[in-house]
């Protein structure tokens, strides 16, 4: 079973490779010298580098203290998350599963050893507690696919202590530079490895910037593309809100395709639109779920305890804990489809070779506010149509449908502000409020739906409903504030708009 740990290091270079004296750094009392460790580390990648284009690194390891598989993915400037499994033979599936959205059907192999002689020091307060573990490696790197060079450096690498202050680093690092040491060029010994032996650590591509109307289009679905690889190992992990942000670029993804068909085929695109519409509904399976169990929980907490009677919350907590593990099962088979490896290969073939069409090539202000306008014309009807219908299932469904335009209109201007500026980016606010307040009551309905069915489970187990009855009730009351908010809300919208 693989587990997870944040790493937070830096690396530096000394001309004499030795480590000065910290005693008294940031309340170091003293400096342990925990010996020598030998460490051997094979790195693994597809033959065309795509984990070393991302940052990522993927190794096996023996020697010290952490022996076995390792990804690391990159967080910011000097933190990584190191995801770590058992030492075997083989790649474990825990950790290729993580991996599988950059590498595809690409084979894992073995790319470059590094075997590191690394002289440890325990920087600790005056009571024992490890601040941080400074070390002196002495690196021999070799080249195991791609080139048959070596290499050999020495690197002093800081790591804080689990928990530690960030802060702690700050103040080793200032006396490292008044030593004459100076932060580390290259941000792994991977990426120094792969420079020293010949190789190269692939960058990410890097696009001019968008001039027509297709670069603009182009470049927001090629964001959204590169958001659904990069959370496809969070959303595995199960890390919070992951779920819905892969959601979210889906259907970003989508709406590019729907709203600028006078840039890109649709003949083309259509196809996969349908494809990022079945990943959007997979998703939500586990999304729906979470945003009504977080609901319910606050409204629960939100009443007098006089008026929870029975077991309420029990039944909430394992009606949210039953329905989500099935529902991250269900994604992470989803993940591991080969329909959804293959949406992502066409996504790649797509942006690699776009369907473009003669307005493409054209200037961008009036090809992409003309499909922006077209977007708002469209749910302009909608709303209107929500604002009349009499309330009830009629003025729900109505509402509904407006705020799915509304979010396609959001993601049409979000795609045109850097080529419109100013108006588009009023547009994506006016947007985003509009589909909060219609997302307030589509919520609003779904949570009466679920207060249902509880209640019922409930009723038939000879417990109190009375408490599903009155957060029913506040619910109602939610979905008439929202709908007496719409009218005044929609004006000021097109108010900016026409402005």
């Amino acid at each position: 079973m693989a587990d997870a740990k944040r790493e937070i290091e830096r690396k530096y270079e000394s001309d004499d490779s030795g480590l000065p004296d910290l005693t008294g750094v940031g309340g170091v009392a003293a400096v342990l010298d925990k010996g020598l460790a030998e460490l051997d580390a094979t790195y693994y990648d597809t033959a065309d580098q795509r984990l070393a284009a991302a940052s990522l690194t993927l190794r096996r390891r023996t020697g010290g203290s952490d022996a076995g598989w390792h990804l690391k993915f990159p967080v910011a400037p000097g933190v990584r998350d190191e995801i770590r499994a058992p030492l075997s033979d083989t790649v474990p599936e825990e950790i290729a599963a993580l991996v599988r959205s950059r590498v595809r059907d690409a084979e894992l192999v073995p790319l470059v050893r590094l075997r590191s002689a690394r002289d440890v020091r325990h920087l600790v307060d005056a009571d024992g507690t490890l601040l941080a573990e400074a070390s002196v490696d002495a690196v021999t790197a070799e080249r195991l696919a791609g080139g048959s060079a070596a290499a050999q450096w020495t690197e002093i690498e800081v790591e804080l202590a689990d928990d530690g202050d960030p802060a702690f680093l700050d103040l080793v690092e200032k006396r490292l530079r008044k030593a004459g040491v100076r932060p580390s060029a290259a941000p792994s010994k991977l990426a120094r490895a792969l420079k020293e032996t010949g190789g190269h650590r692939p960058g990410k591509n890097k696009h001019a910037a968008p001039r027509t109307a297709g670069d603009h289009v182009l470049a927001y679905l090629r964001a959204q593309r590169d958001v659904l690889v990069e959370l496809d190992p969070a959303v595995r992990r199960d890390v919070p809100d992951s779920v819905h942000r892969m959601r979210v670029a889906t259907r970003r993804a989508r709406s590019t395709l729907r709203s600028f068909r006078s840039v890109l085929d649709h003949a083309v695109t259509d196809p996969v639109g349908a494809e990022l519409k079945w990943l959007a509904g997979e998703l939500g399976l586990d999304r729906d779920q979470e945003v009504m169990a977080e609901r319910l929980t606050a409204a629960l907490d939100a009443l007098p305890p006089h008026l929870v009677t029975g077991p309420v919350r029990e039944r909430l907590a394992a009606w949210a804990d039953a329905r989500h593990g099935g529902a991250h099962a269900h994604i992470t088979a989803v993940l591991d489809s080969r329909r959804y490896l293959t949406l992502l290969d066409t996504l790649d073939t797509l942006l690699a070779d776009p369907p473009v069409r003669k307005a493409a090539g054209k200037q961008p202000q009036k090809v992409l506010a003309k499909a922006v306008d077209k977007d708002l014309a469209a749910l302009a009807a909608l709303v209107e149509q929500a604002i009349g219908a009499p309330p009830g299932e009629e003025r729900d469904i109505a509402v509904h449908e407006a705020r799915k335009k509304a979010k396609r209109t959001r993601y049409a201007a979000e795609a045109a502000t850097p080529a419109l500026g100013t108006p588009a980016r009023s547009l994506t606010q006016g947007m985003k409020s509009l589909t909060t307040l219609l997302g307030e009551h589509q919520d609003s309905v779904m949570t009466r739906l679920t207060l249902r069915e509880l209640s019922a489970v409930a009723h038939a187990a000879g417990e109190s409903t009375f408490a599903y009855g009155v957060l029913y009730g506040r619910e109602e009351a939610r979905a008439a504030q929202a709908e007496a908010e719409l009218p005044g809300l929609w004006k000021e919208i097109r108010r900016t708009a026409s402005g």
